[in-house]
């Protein structure tokens, strides 16, 4: 029993081996096909199929297709086309009127209404002069009066009747400076007569522009006149406003100081801008006239001559005046 159970176990040993030995070399035998495991996820991109071909493929679900530009040719474009401005919302330029000022307010005037007489300009005084006669506190521009405008056959010369004067301004008053060369002093009228002694006239025109070509004096032409003392320098003073003749009369607000005698007299006088009715401002512009009046005879009270800084002056005709400025 023992002996066939050892012969059948050596012939099942040697049919094993000879199956297997058969099996591995068989030439029709197909290799066997190995099979991965499912990769991890983030691992993808090492074992996808798809990113190993030699042309990847994209998935059209995750890329949206490039927008199309359109292509403008240069027959694409109108060439009239023209912007259109909205005139609601964008209002019109606004115009300047005011300059240049910090720049300062020029004169209100064309060379079209501007007086063929003389022009002068007052200076603005930030320092109001003393009112005594004396000219050492001025520096403004100095302005001759040498026009003989009455009497000329009474006038011996420039000795006998030439002067020059200075003028400035402030927010209050009109200041003026007169040197007068005069060979004999003599005032002796007083009132209303002082243009029949020595003495100085203004004439001043306080609406130039309103009414520029009028030939006759109106209510706001004045002429003032200023005494530099009765008998002497030294002597009682009078301001007299003859014109408007509605305001006619002496003027106790002016100030007047003065000083010499024979040969040369000087007077200075502080006049408010109140007198005339103005609002004094730079660049404003008046009708303008100064003039001094002579008498050399001290036994009778007469006018004998009269020289102003514009010639032709005529009293009763504002048109043959000067233009008084004001300026910083």
């Amino acid at each position: 029993m023992k002996k066939i159970s050892r012969i059948g176990f050596s012939i099942l040993f040697i049919a094993c081996g000879l199956t297997l030995l058969i099996g591995c070399n068989f030439p029709t035998k197909s290799t066997p096909t190995l099979v991965f495991p499912t990769p991890n996820r983030t691992l993808t991109a090492l074992f996808d199929p798809l990113r190993l071909s030699a042309t990847p493929v994209v998935p059209s679900a995750t890329v949206p297709p490039l927008p199309t530009v359109p292509v403008h040719t240069a027959t694409s474009i109108s060439p009239t086309l023209t912007p259109v401005v909205n005139t609601a919302t964008v209002p019109p330029a606004a115009t300047n009127t005011a300059g240049a000022t910090a720049t300062r307010v020029p004169p209100t005037s064309t060379l079209a209404n501007r007086r063929s007489g003389t022009s002068i300009s007052a200076q603005f005084l930030n320092v109001a002069p003393t009112i005594d006669g004396s000219w050492e506190e001025w520096n403004t521009k100095q302005y001759p009066v040498k026009a003989v405008v009455y009497g000329a056959g009474n006038r011996t010369g420039d000795e006998d009747l030439e002067a020059s004067f200075r003028i400035g301004w402030d927010n209050t008053y009109l200041y003026i400076a007169v040197k007068v060369n005069d060979d004999k002093y003599v005032q002796n009228a007083t009132g209303a007569d002082i243009f029949k002694g020595d003495s100085v006239e203004i004439l001043l025109d306080t609406d130039l522009l309103g009414d520029f070509n009028d030939r006759s004096l109106s209510s706001d032409d004045y002429q003032l006149g200023l005494s530099p003392g009765k008998g002497g320098t030294s002597e009682a003073k009078e301001a007299y406003l003859w014109y408007p003749r509605s305001k006619a009369g002496s003027l106790s607000n002016v100030v007047i100081g003065a000083e010499g005698g024979d040969g040369v007299w000087r007077l200075e006088a502080r006049i408010p801008w109140s007198v005339f009715g103005i609002n004094p401002a730079e660049g404003k512009r008046f009708g303008f006239a100064l003039s001094v009046s002579d008498n050399d005879n001290p036994d009778s009270n007469v006018q004998q001559s009269m020289v102003s800084n514009v010639a032709g002056r005529v009293l009763t005709d504002p048109t043959t005046w000067g233009e008084l400025i004001l300026n910083r």
